[in-house]
């Protein structure tokens, strides 16, 4: 898994603490579910197999559509 660094400032700091405490998980936990929903706000997927699928549709819908045994036009 990678590992980034990213700061914090002190008084939010505290306050994720405070929450890990309270709901008993991890700090890395609160983060992924942090991110997560930072994803699905912007409408990005959140798993790789769902980014690639994505990727993919907007791949066939970027390439103009042509008719079986259509030559693709020769740019002049």
């Amino acid at each position: 898994m990678p590992g980034k660094r990213v700061q914090i400032g002190d008084e939010i700091w505290q306050a994720l603490e405070l929450l890990a405490r309270d709901q008993r998980v991890a700090f890395q936990k609160l983060a992924d579910e942090a991110f997560a929903d930072l994803l699905r706000k912007h409408n990005r997927p959140t798993k790789l197999k769902a980014a690639l699928q994505q990727s993919a549709r907007a791949e066939a819908g970027a390439r103009p559509s042509r008719k079986k045994g259509q030559k693709a036009p020769v740019p002049s």
